[in-house]
């Protein structure tokens, strides 16, 4: 990735970050264009030379989204670099890469909404918030590249014996009742991660059920933490939920290394949850609404009116029993606000008078400003951050002392989990799999061995056998095998009932431009409603089994292996097996 930049809707660019590469680029242009002078070239680059380059392009492109409904995606340089586009909350994200990946800009535009939510202009008036962003960013980046769970945007559980196993949660179940007696405490989650693996979870009994992109953004945020061992971090964040669409629901987060690589967080739900998600929906509904008006189409004009309309009453009921400081005036000024802006659809709705909805799209930006008000006053609460981090603090000294004993143990175990081992002799020419619980997104694989001969090489083709594999998912395939020069490979993803009864489908739908994953929005959820829109998402099970043997074994082999290779796996997590149906 070459550049980010953030652009708000008055074409202000709001974050940048970028390479010394382009920075020398966009330099050069620059002083060929007159916007700085020849002295200039060594000072630190100015935003407004950014603003005045792109500025153009980024009304275009607002043209193109606002006017027409066919805003830029993607333009192609005549070089492999690409220039992408994103909109979120009016703010026009773009991406300048030579990388051959579209998700690129999608997981920047979900690690902004991870740490600001609706208000991406935090990310120039924050400078915590602007350096995290980039922490974060560069952190998944680099982690992504070498971590196979991050890679498949899953959870990979530590194995280790069930002795040591009861310590920790015993260790986390403690520090939790003597943190949750405490009033802002009582929501509390308490996590152990080793590198990039799971250890344990324990929750408070009131606590909501944590969401594994949650988990998985908090695996990634561990790495954005001081390098000091000991030193306690404290962040405001908004995680996602369990919903099928993504919502931003308040938390404080606590992270502390305990030993090199053993990180122990605890997770504080902020506010009330009902607030936050309406909130967020009615953010989402009014910049659909002010998208699809300037289309002049009454009848999606009607629908996003209405869309509003119910959003801020279910919204209003919730804030009225909302016990936080100052915020019944910025309710009642919304309220009002949005009294005001109803009756100027309500009168384009029975006359199509363009001034009334002239006058909309500008009160509309007024009550914008009584969203993010209230997303101030509900999300953001400095207090309960500093005061759950010295309860926290308290806590810590006994759960590292309740683990010290293992801290070379995890260790060793966080670097090889579990290798290929037995597996060699009951399936011949295996080099190399990896199966995904799409339901819980636990990941089983063996651990790679980065010192072994051609370790590097056979990660490269395991990258390569998911990105190859996940394209041709994109296009509706579930069950492929091909071959390179080296290897065969093997791609399988299946559907069951909750009694483990295979589901037929005879077309995978086309679900557009979206990845396989789970951190932007949960790929995987919405396939299966696709996919199976009789049955509630929950009770459709999704696995899915990435395989890779030596060139010499056949397709007819590799199906079969495949089959006693996912039953092999049920056995080894004590579940009952059956026979799978792979095609």
């Amino acid at each position: 990735m070459d550049c980010l930049m953030i652009f708000n809707h008055l074409n202000d660019l709001i974050f940048t970050k970028h390479n010394a590469i382009f920075e020398e680029h966009i330099k050069n242009l620059a002083l060929a264009q007159g916007l700085i002078l020849k002295e200039q070239l060594e000072e630190t680059l100015d935003s407004n030379v950014f603003i005045q380059l792109f500025s153009p392009i980024v009304s275009s492109h607002r043209i193109m989204h606002f006017q027409f409904g066919n805003s830029y995606t993607t333009i192609q340089f005549h070089t492999d670099f690409k220039l992408q586009f994103r909109e979120f909350m009016d703010y026009v994200f773009i991406v300048i890469s030579g990388e051959k990946v579209a998700y690129l800009i999608d997981m920047f535009v979900t690690f902004a909404r991870y740490l600001c939510g609706p208000e991406i202009y935090q990310l120039r008036t924050n400078n915590c918030k602007s350096t995290l962003y980039t922490r974060l960013i560069d952190q998944w980046l680099l982690l992504r590249n070498r971590d196979q769970a991050v890679f498949v945007e899953g959870l990979e559980q530590l194995i280790i014996n069930n002795d040591i196993s009861a310590t920790c949660l015993q260790s986390l179940k403690e520090s939790i009742a003597k943190l949750s007696v405490h009033p802002e405490c009582s929501k509390i989650h308490a996590l152990l991660f080793v590198d990039n693996k799971c250890l344990s979870l324990y929750s408070s009994t009131p606590a909501k059920e944590l969401a594994p992109a949650d988990i998985l953004f908090l695996i990634i945020l561990t790495h954005c933490v001081s390098e000091e061992s000991g030193h306690l971090e404290s962040f405001q964040v908004l995680l996602s939920g369990s919903d099928v669409e993504p919502k931003c629901l308040p938390h404080a987060v606590h992270v502390v290394e305990l030993f090199p690589q053993v990180f122990l967080v605890y997770l504080v739900e902020m506010g009330d949850p009902l607030v936050s998600a309406t909130l967020f929906e009615t953010f989402h509904h009014l910049h659909r609404l002010r998208f699809i008006q300037v289309q002049r189409e009454m009848a999606s004009i009607q629908m996003g009116y209405e869309n509003v309309d119910l959003s801020i009453r279910k919204l209003n009921g919730y804030l009225k029993k909302c016990k936080v400081k100052n915020l019944e005036s910025s309710q009642k000024q919304l309220i009002k606000k949005w009294d005001v802006l109803k009756g100027k659809y309500r009168e384009y709705l029975k006359t199509l008078s363009n001034e009334a909805l002239l006058r909309a799209e500008s009160l509309a930006m007024n009550l914008l400003d009584s969203l993010k008000e209230i997303h101030n006053l509900t999300a953001v609460d400095d207090s309960i951050l500093k005061c759950s981090a010295a309860h926290v603090l308290q806590a810590i000294p006994k759960v590292r002392q309740d683990l010290a004993d293992f801290n070379e143990y995890f260790l060793v175990k966080g670097i090889k989990n579990f290798s290929l081992g037995s597996y060699l002799e009951e399936f011949p020419g295996l080099v190399h799999f990896l199966y995904i619980d799409r339901n819980t997104h636990k990941v089983t694989t063996p651990s790679l061995d980065m010192q072994a001969e051609k370790a590097e090489f056979i990660q490269k083709k395991i990258w390569s056998m998911v990105t190859f594999a996940h394209s041709h998912l994109q296009e509706g395939h579930t069950a492929i095998i091909w071959k390179d020069t080296i290897f065969t490979y093997g791609y399988f993803l299946w559907f069951e009932d909750s009694s483990g009864d295979s589901l037929k489908f005879t077309l995978t739908p086309d679900l557009g431009s979206k990845i396989p994953g789970i951190l932007h929005e949960d790929y995987y959820m919405k396939l299966k409603t696709a996919m199976h829109p009789k049955l509630p998402a929950q009770k459709v099970r999704a696995y899915e089994l990435f395989v890779m043997y030596l060139g010499l074994v056949t397709a007819s082999s590799v199906l079969e292996q495949t089959r006693k290779l996912a039953s092999t796996i049920w056995e080894l997590k004590s579940l009952p097996t059956h026979v799978i149906n792979l095609i």
